[in-house]
């Protein structure tokens, strides 16, 4: 499966387009994380622990996006883009999309 964020797949031609694909991820980040991270914003420096977790979801969302073009038969995903929204307030939750149009590919 080809999934990528130009048009267009070089050396390739759209035969046929089966539509709009989604993968989302719902996460939430926990108490340890968020205190370790609070602690990072302090000191200075990168909050991997958060940097894991996004990363993550980010492969998850993608992994979904791959499940649902295969369900329509196609064999890419080309115009991909992701999205990130924090969500439930204080609460440490966040949203991670990819979308894109499936495709078949020859």
């Amino acid at each position: 499966m080809i999934i990528t964020t130009t048009p267009i797949v070089e050396g390739k031609q759209i035969v046929e387009y089966k539509g709009l694909v989604f993968g989302e991820v719902v996460s939430g980040a926990n108490f340890v994380r968020d205190f370790l991270a609070g602690i990072t914003d302090v000191i200075g420096g990168r909050a991997g622990a958060y940097e894991s977790k996004l990363n993550s979801s980010r492969k998850q969302a993608l992994a979904e996006l791959e499940k649902e073009a295969k369900k329509v038969g196609a064999n890419a995903v080309v115009g991909v883009s992701m999205e990130y929204q924090s969500m439930g307030g204080d609460k440490g939750m966040f949203i991670v999309v990819a979308t894109g149009t499936a495709v078949v590919l020859h």
